[in-house]
């Protein structure tokens, strides 16, 4: 039998995909969009383990390295990239998870490292016997809570050691998941979820069935800023896939129009209004101003860590800068569409302050005239959901 290129011998569906995954993403790729590919045979349980052992390696992969070195006397950059991975999963199986039998991640862990780097077999079996649930003291808040130092410092310089420390603590649990149901409408059949804080926004409960459109509880909270009123014109320049602008036209507007870079990615917002590919950095194709303009715009993501926890690993301090020159000349544009008396709402699920503050300190100084109305901050570990940062200029 053979899934996604490897032979199917002693090894679990599960965890060739999660180690395949694991490669992909050190190659450059997202889990999310990783797992969907390669997963897409496997029953419910075994995806589920796959996923598991895919986001629980990325989420606690500074405490799984630190112990990697403690059993084996070894550096993480030491070792061969698949021997690191295969170790990684095991120890994450054999300390973090509580039904997976230890013989048969001991055991498929070493038949996985034969088939990469057999010579690392023995290291491996050795590697894995020692490992325990015994409490660990971490040397480090970076390795406590996974999270790259220079990451942690900022966040400490920006929202206090306090916060950064639950911002970190956030990332490491697995997000609750929301969906969005238009106020006053049922829950759909055999939907079970309970109400939150934000009209229209329910959050799952366990038992309810997969496949419903997710929408973060951040996300829906941003939206409402932009104050939408029955029978305005509404411009969203980065929409896919499509969540905000469904939330939008559940105001009775006269226009609203959906817009994105991506002709893939716009195919899933539903087309329930006109959708644009474009490049929103360029001269709009619009002739008529708007009452109301969204930017939810391109960014780091450090917002997203719980669901995207490969990005504490890749991005990088300069990432910042160059996402925030981008937004800049985003928002210069839409402000270019932006009706008398009108509103921007500018928006990122980013914790950084590039892209968040100096953007609309950069924007207002070159608009005369232009004015922040109000500001918001939703920050991991102190409020539901991912970290976002929304603002609402004014003329």
């Amino acid at each position: 039998m053979h899934v996604t290129g490897l032979l199917m011998g002693k090894i679990s569906p599960p965890r060739a995909v999660a180690f395949e995954v694991l490669q992909d993403i050190a190659e450059g790729g997202y889990a999310a969009d990783a797992l969907r590919k390669v997963s897409h045979g496997l029953d419910a349980r075994d995806a589920g383990l796959a996923s598991q052992i895919v986001f629980g390696c990325l989420r606690f992969q500074g405490q799984l390295d630190y112990l990697i070195c403690m059993y084996s006397g070894r550096r993480i950059q030491d070792l061969d990239a698949a021997v690191a991975l295969v170790l990684r999963m095991a120890i994450f199986q054999l300390r973090y998870l509580e039904r997976i039998p230890a013989h048969a991640a001991v055991h498929e862990s070493v038949e996985l490292v034969k088939r990469h780097k057999r010579a690392a077999a023995g290291l491996v079996n050795a590697v894995l016997r020692k490992v325990n649930r015994a409490a660990v003291s971490w040397p480090s808040e970076e390795i406590e809570f996974s999270c790259p130092e220079w990451l942690l410092a900022r966040w400490r310089a920006h929202f206090g050691a306090d916060t950064a420390r639950a911002i970190a603590k956030a990332a490491l649990s697995e997000p609750a998941a929301y969906i969005r149901v238009r106020p006053g409408d049922d829950l759909p059949e055999g939907v079970f979820a309970e109400r939150t804080q934000i009209e229209g926004c329910w959050r799952l409960l366990p038992s309810s069935r997969p496949g419903m459109r997710l929408h973060d509880i951040s996300s829906q909270a941003i939206l409402p800023l932009l104050d939408l009123r029955a029978g305005q014109t509404y411009l969203d320049l980065c929409s896919a896939p499509g969540n905000k602008t469904l939330q939008a036209i559940e105001t009775p507007l006269s226009c609203a129009i959906a817009c994105d870079v991506s002709e893939r990615r716009l195919r899933d917002v539903p087309p329930v209004c006109p959708r644009v590919v474009l490049d929103a950095t360029q001269t709009l194709p619009f002739s008529r101003p708007f009452d109301r303009i969204f930017i939810d715009a391109p960014c780091s993501g450090t917002g997203t860590l719980a669901r995207n926890p490969e990005i504490k690993w890749r991005v990088r301090a300069e990432d910042f800068a160059r996402f925030r020159e981008k937004q800049i000349r985003i928002v210069a544009q839409g402000l270019k569409l932006l009706a008398p008396g009108g509103k921007l709402l500018y928006a990122t699920c980013s914790l950084e302050t590039e892209e968040n503050e100096e953007v609309i300190r950069r924007i207002v100084v070159g608009e005369p005239g232009l004015r922040v109305e109000q500001a918001m901050w939703r920050l991991p570990g102190r409020d539901e959901g991912d970290g976002f940062y929304g603002v609402v200029l004014t003329r």
